[in-house]
């Protein structure tokens, strides 16, 4: 089967996550850089990347890179990429652009040229003046950094791969799901441990952690730009769609638990939960942080995203908050605690120093990813 390259855009500070993802694929990582994750594969690549990879925000198809520095370069050497192999006749096509640190940096021009490259393109080898654009839609980005021009279609389409398609009901500064799945998996917390998110707002980290735990493909239940590509055989769709349906792990029963303060949140978050098919599995109730308590069990994760003073609450609340958070951890010292938050002085409003820190951005907003690593657990007698 024929392969080319294909890039999983990513959230800066979480490349590692992604690219450990696309290896477990089975696909060889060409190179990392910021926010993209270059790798080798086919069109089977290109499902399997959008139905399993829980942390990237959408898949590219790569058509080419070069350099750049006027117009009449960015037209000559567009219009020499194979097009055709993707874009048919009837297709609609958008292009997208984005300048950074280059010459060329009028985005809309960049887009027009690059369009227009496509188009005498398609015109030559279809033998056609018109396109109807009737068909399947796809969407050119022509990204150019420091005068290199990387030009790709996403395979993935409108909705980027965090829209799972089960959250309904959102929240004031919500923590998108791709990057509440990476850091996850940045953590130590495994399928078996206790989790317990006592901020919950619409449910995305106990979510996520559900279908983790259970072996969840999270694009098993939405659709992409490329389903309707010609080039994709709809059979290989339905089949490795069925395939993620099998692999659930239909004995695994987690120990998950979600709490806030508002019970028409915890009512929406149990709305999400099942539009996740993970509903029976999280234990959603309504209570305020400093009156809640660890669930029973040792060795547990308390995992959250609380209120960030900028956007919700007063300063003095979320101080409190924190306060309240360590109070919460102090009750069972084997508990580990990871947090993200936008306060800068967290580590002094809970009192204690994180054993490991990771600067990220959660949308537009500069977070830090705080993590309490807690004891390891004593290892069981196999015997």
């Amino acid at each position: 089967m024929k392969t080319f390259e294909l890039i999983a855009t990513t959230t800066f500070g979480i490349e590692s996550v992604v690219r450990r993802e696309v290896e477990e694929l089975g696909y060889d990582v060409h190179h990392v850089t910021d926010g993209k994750i270059t790798y080798i594969g086919d069109v089977e690549a290109i499902v399997l990347s959008n139905l399993w990879l829980r942390s990237a925000d959408r898949v590219l198809l790569k058509m080419g890179e070069f350099e750049a520095r006027t117009f009449t370069e960015l037209f000559d050497q567009t219009i020499e990429l194979p097009w055709e192999h993707w874009i048919t006749p009837k297709a609609k096509f958008t292009v997208n652009g984005k300048s950074v640190k280059s010459d060329l940096f009028s985005i809309s021009d960049c887009q027009a040229i690059v369009k227009k490259a496509i188009v005498k393109r398609l015109q030559k080898h279809y033998d056609i003046e018109w396109f109807e654009e009737t068909g399947p839609e796809y969407t050119v980005e022509v990204s150019l950094l420091k005068n290199i021009a990387t030009l790709t279609i996403d395979t993935t389409g409108k909705d980027g791969l965090h829209k799972r398609g089960y959250r309904k009901h959102t929240v004031e500064a919500p923590i998108k799901e791709t990057l509440a799945a990476a850091l996850l998996q940045i953590s130590y917390w495994k399928k078996g441990r206790i989790f317990y998110d006592p901020f919950c707002g619409s449910g995305t980290f106990p979510i996520e952690a559900a279908m983790i735990a259970k072996n969840i493909a999270p694009g098993l239940h939405r659709s992409f730009a490329s389903c309707a590509w010609p080039q994709i055989p709809r059979d290989l769709w339905d089949e490795l769609r069925e395939e993620a349906q099998e692999s659930i792990d239909e004995k695994e029963k987690p120990s998950i638990y979600a709490s806030d303060i508002d019970r028409n949140t915890i009512l929406n978050a149990r709305e999400n939960a099942a539009a996740a098919d993970v509903g029976e599995y999280i234990q959603f109730f309504t209570k305020p942080l400093h009156k809640t308590s660890l669930p029973h069990g040792d060795y547990g994760f308390v995992f959250c995203n609380p209120p960030y003073g900028e956007r919700i609450g007063q300063q003095k609340q979320v101080i409190r908050l924190h306060k309240d958070l360590r109070t919460l951890l102090d009750t069972n010292p084997t508990w580990a605690l990871y947090t993200i938050t936008a306060s800068t002085n967290f580590e002094k409003e809970y009192g204690k120093k994180a054993n490991k820190k990771r600067k990220l951005f959660n949308g537009r907003i500069p977070v830090t990813f705080y993590q309490y690593f807690g004891p390891t657990p004593p290892k069981t007698d196999k015997k």
